[in-house]
C-alpha cells in the first residue's frame, strides 16, 4: 500500500526501478503489520498515488514479498478511476524535500550550442545563392550573344523588265536599273530574253537584305524610269 502525507505526496516511495519499490513496499508493510490490514485509516486509504506505483510495476510481486502482494491485489480490486486524488508522475510521489530525478519528470536538457550552427545554410541563404548563380549566367550568356556575329537575312531575286516595244534602247534601259544604289542592294548578272514580236525583256540578277530592301521599293524605283521600263515582275525569289 502506498501513503500519502497532509501534502499529497506519497511518503517512502522514490521513482526507482521495480524490485526496488516492492522490497520498500514489503518492508512498510512489515511495520504496519499491527493495523492488521486495515486500509480505512485516513491517512492509509488507497489514492490515485496507488494507481500510478500499481501501473510502474506491472506485474504482481513474488509470493515471498507478502506485503507488496497484499497491497498489489487490494489495489487491483478498485477501479482506478474511482480512487481519490490527483494523479501525477511517478517521481513526484517521494517524501518531501527529495528532488524528483526521473526521467519522464527531468527538464529538458539545455540546447547545445552547436545546434545554433546552420550547417548546411537556411533557404535564405540558399535561395539568394541560386539568384546570384542565374544572374551571373544571364550577364554571360548575354556577353557571349553580344559578341557573336549577327546573322543578316539576305535573299537572292531574279527580277523580268519589260520595255515599251521592240525600239525601246536595252543597254539604256538596263544601266538605269543599275543606277538604283541603296544599303543592303547588290546587282548582279543579267541577259536579255525574248518575249515575241521582237521584243526582249531584261533579266537581272540581285541580292537583297531582307530587313534593308524589299520587291516592293524595288518595283517603285525601277518603273520610275518610265521612258525605258513597261513593268517589272520578279521570276524568282530564293532566301539565301
Amino acid at each position: 500500500m502506498t501513503w500519502e502525507d497532509d501534502s499529497g505526496r506519497m511518503t517512502g516511495y522514490p521513482s526507482l526501478i521495480r524490485g526496488f519499490i516492492l522490497h520498500c513496499m514489503h518492508a512498510k508493510g512489515q511495520r504496519k503489520s499491527h493495523l492488521k490490514g486495515k486500509y480505512s485509516q485516513t491517512w492509509y486509504v488507497p489514492s490515485q498515488a496507488d494507481t500510478v506505483v500499481f501501473d510502474a510495476i506491472s506485474s504482481p510481486p513474488p509470493a515471498d514479498l507478502v506485503h507488496a502482494l497484499r497491497w498489489y491485489n487490494h489495489i487491483k480490486s478498485f477501479q482506478k478511476g474511482s480512487l481519490p486524488g490527483v494523479k501525477k508522475p511517478l517521481g513526484q510521489y517521494g517524501p518531501p524535500g527529495v528532488a524528483d530525478t526521473t526521467s519522464a519528470s527531468k527538464p529538458a536538457a539545455k540546447k547545445d550550442d552547436d545546434d545554433d550552427i546552420d550547417l548546411f545554410g537556411s533557404d535564405e541563404e540558399e535561395d539568394e545563392e541560386t539568384a546570384r548563380i542565374k544572374e551571373e549566367r544571364l550577364a554571360q550568356y548575354a556577353a557571349k550573344k553580344s559578341k557573336k556575329p549577327t546573322v543578316i537575312a539576305k535573299s537572292s531575286l531574279l527580277l523580268d523588265v519589260k520595255p515599251w516595244d521592240d525600239e525601246t534602247d536595252m543597254a539604256k534601259l538596263e544601266e538605269c536599273v543599275r543606277s538604283i544604289q541603296m544599303d543592303g542592294l547588290v546587282w548582279g548578272q543579267s541577259k536579255l530574253v525574248p518575249v515575241g514580236y521582237g521584243i526582249k525583256k531584261l533579266q537581272i540578277g540581285c541580292v537583297v537584305e531582307d530587313d534593308k530592301v524589299g520587291t516592293e521599293i524595288l518595283e517603285e524605283q525601277i518603273t520610275a524610269f518610265e521612258d525605258y521600263v513597261q513593268s517589272m515582275d520578279v521570276a524568282a525569289f530564293n532566301k539565301i
